[in-house]
């Protein structure tokens, strides 16, 4: 017997390549478990506006290999308060609708655990570019971005070396430097700028002076925004030892196109999974993946604890760089 008769699926906050294939994970997983599913447009808001629609099989064909999401996303203020929690609880319990599965990032999860905590049954998927969810190795759309920065700093390199300049590349990451550490490292940036870790913009344009007497021709500096703004980095180099970066800003280039066999897969699995996991009895859970296997965590802990930063692959990089 089932835990639950039906489930409805939502995406919150910022988009990320890879949701639609985690929507069409879960409602098609649902369906092959007998499970109904329904949609709920625009995130909490949507929730909040009732805007929630029965999903079949069709509603989720063609989806895979498309990026953002087909359900929408939107900030709701209104959710944050108990009042607005409360009411989405309500409209979820006067559907009939006894489970959800929430597919985004912290404020999310944060949204997810305050649903549970109301007596609906939820699970959380990782859903957010930046790879900064604790308990899990990958979130779905982390992979995709750090493949579209790498390919923009491999044509910034080429133009780069013609013309031997140096540039910053600035890309996402307000609190967590992953997509810089991982797309630095993948694309032999000469130095890497993240938030986790101090750095001195003096011994930055120091390094740049050396390398540069080596006879290094160009370099590629890659700033996460958390770390600092990019023209900020270019301008400090300029004043440090004459040098005039170029500035490259990424911005919402890395949310879009499409999702990567890696994020497919990954939001595949992880659809899946919190499908049975709440068919199971499983609730107020964030869904991940560890070395390879897939496991739950309790979403309150996840809420409440800061991902570790890869310090062995910051050094790696740096090793490297020389």
């Amino acid at each position: 017997m089932s835990a639950v008769r039906s489930i409805a699926v939502l995406t919150s906050g910022g988009d990320s390549q890879g949701m639609n294939a985690a929507v069409r994970a879960v409602v098609r997983s649902a369906i092959f478990h007998g499970i109904e599913v329904y949609g709920v447009q625009r995130g909490y808001q949507g929730l909040l506006n009732d805007d929630i629609r029965p999903m079949d099989l069709r509603s989720v064909g063609d989806i895979i290999q498309r990026g953002g999401t087909i359900l929408q996303t939107a900030r709701c203020k209104e959710f944050m308060t108990p009042e607005g929690q409360q009411r989405g609880a309500d409209i979820l319990r006067a559907r009939g609708i006894d489970g959800l599965v929430v597919i985004g990032g912290d404020g999310s999860y944060q949204g997810a655990n305050k649903l549970c905590k109301l007596g609906i049954k939820t699970m959380g998927l990782p859903g957010t570019i930046d790879n900064d969810i604790p308990f899990t190795d990958l979130t779905i759309g982390f992979d995709t971005a750090v493949s579209i920065v790498v390919d923009a700093i491999n044509k910034i390199r080429d133009t780069m070396s013609s013309h031997e300049r140096s540039s910053v590349v600035e890309v996402m990451g307000r609190h967590c430097g992953d997509i810089a550490l991982y797309a630095g490292l993948a694309s032999g940036a000469e130095t890497i700028l993240v938030p986790e870790v101090p750095y001195d913009l003096d011994e930055v344009s120091s390094r740049m002076t050396a390398n540069f007497a080596k006879g290094k021709r160009h370099s590629i500096i890659v700033v996460a925004e958390g770390a600092a703004k990019g023209h900020d980095v270019a301008e400090a180099i300029t004043e440090g030892c004459g040098l005039e970066p170029r500035v490259t800003v990424l911005g919402h280039i890395q949310r879009g196109g499409t999702p990567t066999a890696v994020d497919r897969i990954l939001a595949s699995k992880l659809g899946d999974y919190a499908v049975r996991q709440l068919i199971a009895g499983d609730s107020g859970k964030a869904c991940g993946i560890v070395k390879g296997e897939l496991i739950t965590t309790d979403i309150d802990l996840v809420v409440n604890t800061k991902k570790p930063f890869n310090m062995e692959m910051y050094d790696l990089a740096l090793r490297l760089s020389q």
